[in-house]
This record gives C-alpha cells, structure tokens and sequence, in this order.
C-alpha cells in the first residue's frame, strides 16, 4: 500500500490515474514482479504483487521516482509525494490471497464512491471479468475454475459477496509506536515482556490480541511485539 503523505491527494484527475498505470507496467517490465490486483484511490493505491527478480522495495522506489517526478512537474510542486515507506505483509496461503483480493476490488465500493465495484475504473476488478492489461487474472482465476467462463462467474460472485475482509493495516487512526504497544500489552495482561502472552491459555490470549486489534494495533506490530504468528492473530 502507498499512501499519500499527510493522506494527502496523489491523483488529481483522470490523466493522473494514467499516468500510474503506465508506471506499474513500465516497472513491471524492469523488475520482473507479477501483478495480481490494484486499486487507485484518490489518496492512497492498493497493490497484489508477487516478487520475482527484484526486491519489491527497489520496485517502489522506481515507481515513486517515474510518479511523482512526473507529478511535481505536472502540478508545479517539490518534496515528497508518498508518505514514508510503502507498507506490505506477505500472502501465503491461497485462502487469504482470495480475501486480499477482494479487499482491493472492495475499497471503493466501502468507501462509498461506487455503488457497485464493476462501476469504478481504475481497479483490476475489470480485468478480471473482462481484458487483461497488467494483471495476471489467470492464477487467480484458477482458484474457482479451470474453466474460464465458470471461474468469471464464481469470481464476480466472491467479490461482490458482504463480508468484513480486514487487511494491512487496515485501522489507520489510531497509531501507538512500538514503545507505546508494548505498554498497552503490559498492562492488560500482567506481564513484564509482551512476548509472555505466548504462553497464555488460547482464550486468554485471544482475548489480550482482540483487545490489541481495538486498540488499534496493526497485525505486523502484535507479530513482532508478541511473537505470536500472523496467521493466528489474522484468525481472531
């Protein structure tokens, strides 16, 4: 995820939207990542990329030079453009690639821009159902079918289905740094070093992570503060 900094607007109008578009796939052929999904949104821009020949983080920054280069120039300013480093979690299972992917095609409708998800243009929801640009649509519909027309089906059905899909980062309001964390950890569950809860009985700590999440701890900051598993902390 790329977030504008101060949440600030990245993409002003259609010609913008473009212009991004023609970044990924002009970094995409010299970094060798593969696409699975994408969504602009006015300030910030959701991507499923899998790595391949280069590291992602050499991949953002060719990106976030080619874009705000060309958007400095456009728009007459200087300085930064994308709040600090790009935030990522890795995908590693089939199931919760799935409700990544959803997620993405999801954001505007959530936001509430679109009433229905195929009506937004600048997401790889219309890849998927129709012309592929920069997408590879084939792995991912694989998952519902080998054949395409009943896998298109199954995959509009998936994506427009209700759901409360929670991924990367996902509360962006409340921030405690890590420091701050590990106190909040503390004391709710007695203990001198946040990494004990992972001898707690399953309920009891359970209990401490659901109140971590409404705090508003992000998934990757219980993971490195606890050591409990991202797959698990995910589940609860």
């Amino acid at each position: 995820m790329l977030r504008g900094i101060n949440r600030q607007i990245i993409f002003e109008d259609d010609e913008d939207y473009q212009n991004f578009m023609g970044t990924i796939k002009e970094t995409q052929e010299k970094s060798g990542y593969e696409v699975y999904a994408y969504c602009l949104m006015s300030n910030h821009v959701h991507l499923l990329l899998k790595e391949v020949t280069e590291d992602l983080g050499i991949a953002f920054r060719r990106i976030g030079a080619i874009y705000v280069y060309w958007y400095n120039w456009k728009y007459s300013r200087r300085g930064h453009l994308f709040q600090a480093r790009y935030k990522s979690e890795a995908v590693e299972t089939d199931s919760y690639f799935l409700t990544v992917l959803r997620y993405i095609h999801q954001n505007p409708y959530k936001a509430g821009i679109v009433k229905n998800i195929a009506d937004y243009p600048w997401s790889s929801y219309g890849e998927y159902v129709g012309e592929p640009r920069i997408c590879d649509v084939e792995f991912g519909l694989n998952m519902f079918s080998t054949n395409r027309t009943n896998a298109v089906k199954l995959f509009e059905e998936f994506n427009l289905a209700e759901n409360q899909d929670q991924c990367l980062d996902y509360n962006q309001d409340v921030r405690l740094n890590d420091t701050e964390a590990s106190n909040f950890i503390r004391s709710i569950s007695d203990v001198q070093s946040p990494t004990e809860i992972q001898g707690f009985e399953k309920d009891k700590r359970n209990e401490v992570i659901k109140k971590c999440k409404s705090k508003g701890l992000s998934i990757r900051q219980i993971e490195r503060l606890t050591g409990v598993s991202f797959g698990v902390i995910r589940t609860i």
